[in-house]
């Protein structure tokens, strides 16, 4: 289970934290329809434009045609190489922001660990990104700390919360579960290893595998936590300024045919 110490910012800073991911100038849209998984169409000034959606989650509860979202203009040093002008970030929903944006929760940790925020990562000095091992690549590797092993970290972004519980993944993927497996492979090689859900809102007080949408993803999740992987999970701050992590919330694996968690 994951500490439930909050970090030093607040849910509601009144400024981002220095550990804070800025999103730069925002563009108001209004959604209309996704094309495929990576392109959707967005009401804009009045015509319809394409964007980049850097999500392949299926995003049913957050892609709804009406909904109010935010785009990230293109950088113009690459616009020429690409086919849409925009990057869909933001979703309205309710009174609250979602990100949507899966390239964020691996720069959203690193960050907070290199500012000493992540109350389990505390104590490595160095943070290494994409480092390969065997036939993976996983996303952090942390080493130097006094007395502490290198610890190997595979980030997930969640973006879907139901009554207050975040749920990972929303469509299956054979990739996530290939990533638990090599966890799994370090931890039996006397290594450290950790899997941390990063939720990309503020809604969330819990998080438990999304085992309707992925049995198989729930069970490689379960024998990881019980082969010695550390699970994790935080959830955002999410404005249209920045995003970044706040606090950990506890982690629930109940059998997939128990509602209750293990004891």
């Amino acid at each position: 289970m994951p500490s439930r110490e909050a970090f030093a910012s607040p849910d509601n800073p009144s400024s981002p934290p220095a550990w804070a991911i800025p999103f730069g100038p925002l563009v108001p849209a209004t959604f209309v329809r996704r094309d495929n998984r990576f392109r959707v169409q967005v009401r804009l000034d009045g015509r319809s434009v394409a964007a980049h959606l850097p999500n392949s989650g299926r995003l049913t509860e957050l892609l709804v045609t009406g909904r109010r979202v935010w785009l990230a203009p293109a950088d113009a040093r690459r616009r020429e190489r690409r086919r849409t002008a925009y990057d869909l970030m933001l979703v309205a929903l309710a009174d609250r922001l979602v990100s949507v944006d899966a390239r964020l929760p691996t720069h959203l940790l690193d960050r907070a660990i290199r500012h000493g925020q992540v109350p389990p990562f505390k104590g490595y000095p160095i943070v290494r990104r994409e480092v390969r091992r065997g036939h993976s690549r996983l996303d952090l590797r942390l080493e130097g700390g006094a007395d502490l092993p290198p610890c190997w970290i595979e980030v997930k972004s969640v973006t879907l919360v139901e009554e207050g519980v975040a749920r990972f993944p929303d469509a299956p993927t054979l990739r996530g579960q290939r990533h638990l497996e090599e966890l799994i492979e370090i931890v039996r090689a006397g290594e450290r290893a950790a899997v941390v859900f990063v939720v990309q809102r503020d809604d969330a007080d819990r998080f438990a595998p999304h085992d309707e949408a992925d049995p198989a993803f729930g069970a490689a999740l379960r024998r990881a936590a019980q082969a010695g992987v550390e699970v994790h999970a935080f959830r955002c701050h999410v404005s249209r300024e920045a995003i970044h992590l706040t606090a950990a919330i506890p982690v629930l694996l109940p059998h997939p045919f128990n509602p209750f968690p293990i004891r």
